[in-house]
């Protein structure tokens, strides 16, 4: 018998969605009530989710009823050079505790539980005796085909980590290529490190952000070839995502005004975390999140999964969350036009129109899936002369990627996609939206909260005390 994760259950999530639903999600902009002396009253508690993406973070505050009582976003500080390479970790460091900064003070003494997501196969190499850094992150799309000849000798064929994107990749290659106190060593994901400066407790994961370290989700524990090499004793322990790991460190506490009673809970990655968010409850419902990239993830009675082509499953209750990320999205765009353009040039684009241009656009040199090619170049020409019409032109070949993933999911054995829903950044460009249903013949609707900060705030209320 397959052992279930102990993920939030669907019917849990329903609910909150019905609630929030029924709502229309109505952002609460003042949720203190006032009594006749000014004094400001609030009686639930609140749960706050962090989602660190690729260019920024958020914040959501949420009650238990799904209303939203505070959000917000920063964007990464420019990262310090250490030697040649930017070292992002500091970076992620400053934003998180501005995000707390940025907590409303009068709201932070409610605020029941904490969850982060961040991006997946982000990786941090960690000193366990110190808590430093052992070198600079290694980022969710950085490839290392110096170690995938050796993952794929060890991992079964076409496994999850058999990519160069992979954290097993990353990993792998780190161990040949440093000669620092390897003993000592531990990985972590984003997620991980960013929640342990909270929590203190070091070498603690979630089985979302596990997945491309190898760990299985199917017997809930990492598997013998794996735990047979050089380098197990780097991997973290792994529990549910929206687990309590403990109380907030004293000294982040204090500084902050949390209160006492505040926990902190492992996390999951930045897609799967605007699926929660997203409300699709059901299989077949489908979310697409156009941030930076684009990430497809689809309820599936059936798990798929194959490196050929970047697909992976993670485990969500009795059903899989089947998908994969492509690197095309909205990095690309910002590399083009500026956010002033974009909504300019949008306006002038005949979504019922079929673009005659095929771009396949990139932000630079690689692509993960729905084609696995750590070699593809970015394809941006002929450019025509009127920017109305190139960007009509990349906007309908992203849609043509999108509608190629959710092919080929279905081809691989997932159950096929009857509707999506949009998170992420894009999800605002209503001509975007209006050329993704034509390309994928799809219902194609903005999900109710578009934000990954949103599933991290549900996490955050899974793990927190009764």
């Amino acid at each position: 018998m397959l052992a279930l994760l102990h993920f939030p259950q669907l019917n849990a999530r329903t609910e909150v969605c019905k609630l929030t639903n029924k709502r229309k999600n109505k952002k609460v902009i003042m949720s203190l009530g006032k009594t006749e002396d000014g004094v400001s009253q609030l009686k639930e508690k609140l749960y706050l989710g962090m989602d660190f993406g690729t260019s920024g973070a958020r914040y959501a505050l949420i009650d238990k009823h799904g209303n939203i009582h505070s959000q917000g976003k920063r964007e990464y500080p420019s990262p310090h050079m250490s030697g040649n390479t930017m070292d992002w970790a500091g970076s992620w460091k400053i934003t998180l505790f501005t995000l707390l900064e940025d907590v409303p003070v009068n709201l932070r003494g409610f605020v029941s539980s904490i969850s982060i997501d961040g991006t997946s196969a982000t990786t941090i190499i960690i000193d366990s005796n110190t808590g430093d850094p052992l070198c600079r992150p290694f980022i969710y799309n950085e490839t290392f085909p110096d170690a995938l000849t050796r993952v794929n000798s060890i991992a079964p064929a076409n496994h999850t980590v058999c990519s160069g994107s992979s954290t097993l990749c990353k990993l792998v290659s780190w161990w040949n290529l440093h000669h620092s106190d390897k003993d000592s060593a531990i990985l972590l994901h984003q997620a991980d490190w960013l929640l342990w400066l909270l929590h203190g407790k070091l070498g603690i994961s979630d089985y979302n952000n596990a997945l491309k370290v190898g760990y299985d989700p199917e017997i809930n524990s990492y598997p013998k070839w794996l735990v047979s090499q050089p380098y197990s004793h780097m991997l973290p322990s792994v529990i549910a995502p929206g687990t309590s790991v403990g109380s907030m460190k004293e000294d982040v506490r204090v500084q902050f005004g949390f209160p006492k009673e505040c926990v902190i809970c492992t996390g999951t990655t930045d897609s799967i975390a605007a699926f929660l968010a997203a409300c699709a409850t059901q299989p077949g419902k489908a979310v697409t999140s156009l941030g930076s990239t684009l990430v497809v993830k689809l309820l599936s009675t059936r798990r798929v999964d194959d490196s050929r082509y970047g697909v992976y499953s993670h485990r969500l209750d009795d059903r899989w969350l089947v998908g994969g990320a492509s690197n095309t999205g909205g990095a690309v765009l910002r590399q083009i036009f500026t956010d002033d353009q974009l909504g300019k040039l949008s306006q002038q684009i005949d979504p019922k129109r079929s673009s005659p241009h095929d771009y396949y656009p990139l932000p630079a040199v690689g692509e993960r899936f729905p084609v696995a090619d750590p070699e593809m170049a970015p394809k941006l020409h002929p450019r025509p002369v009127n920017d109305a019409e190139y960007l009509h032109g990349i906007l309908e070949s992203i849609a043509r990627i999108e509608a190629k993933a959710y092919g080929l999911l279905k081809d691989l054995g997932a159950t096929p996609v009857e509707e999506v829903f949009t998170a992420g950044g894009g999800a605002k460009n209503e001509k975007w939206t209006k050329i993704r249903e034509r390309v994928l013949n799809l219902p194609v609707r903005q999900a109710l909260q578009t934000e990954a900060a949103y599933g991290a705030a549900l996490l955050a209320l899974k793990g927190a005390p009764a």
